[in-house]
């Protein structure tokens, strides 16, 4: 019964959701205070750590063929940015690292930027695709294509600052992969 009433809001909630990510955006890319505000506390390296973690639940809600979860799961990702207090002392590498992730995204943009960039959205369509056909091995791959994307992405645009992403990537990675595995073995289990 419970889970009857939650589908029934299933697409409620997706809108809403919806709603919140374009809010959040706008809010983002217009008012400089509050994209500098989030920026001083995207230095704080916890967020760095559980932002890949938040593709564990994306993963799950996709599998259930949740829009709400999907929609959700992606809203509090983007915020995870700023639940951090801004740290007291801060490495030069992450300095350098914000900073030109900053002037990528308030720069000017291109065709090619614009191209570049929407394989943020696609790369995610595709992992949430490849859990709500159950195929684990694709959702693993693209696991995999998104985590190795992100660091070229860095180190093609951070130079030697971008391989302060290395560590969080790859450990959120590792603990993404077996969570996922883990879970997909086991609802598909109960579905038998």
């Amino acid at each position: 019964m419970a889970n009857y009433k939650l589908r029934r809001y299933d697409k409620v909630l997706a809108w809403f959701f919806g709603l919140m990510i374009l809010l959040f955006l706008i809010l983002a890319f217009t008012s400089e205070a509050f994209f500098n505000w989030a920026y001083d506390r995207h230095q704080n390296q916890l967020s760095w750590y559980i932002r890949p973690l938040f593709l564990i639940p994306y993963c799950y809600f996709a599998y259930k063929r949740s829009w709400a979860g999907i929609l959700g799961t992606m809203f509090v990702l983007l915020t995870s940015m700023f639940w951090f207090p801004k740290p007291e002392v801060v490495s030069e590498q992450v300095k350098l690292f914000l900073e030109m992730e900053k002037e990528y995204l308030t720069g000017h943009w291109g065709i090619g930027k614009i191209l570049l960039s929407s394989l943020v959205p696609f790369s995610l369509a595709a992992l949430a695709m490849a859990f709500w056909k159950r195929s684990i091995w694709i959702g693993v791959a693209v696991l995999i294509l998104i985590a190795v994307a992100k660091m070229t992405w860095s180190v093609v645009f951070g130079g030697e600052a971008g391989k302060s992403i290395f560590v969080p990537a790859i450990l959120g990675l590792i603990i993404c992969i077996a969570f996922v595995y883990i879970g997909y073995k086991k609802m598909e289990k109960s579905r038998e």
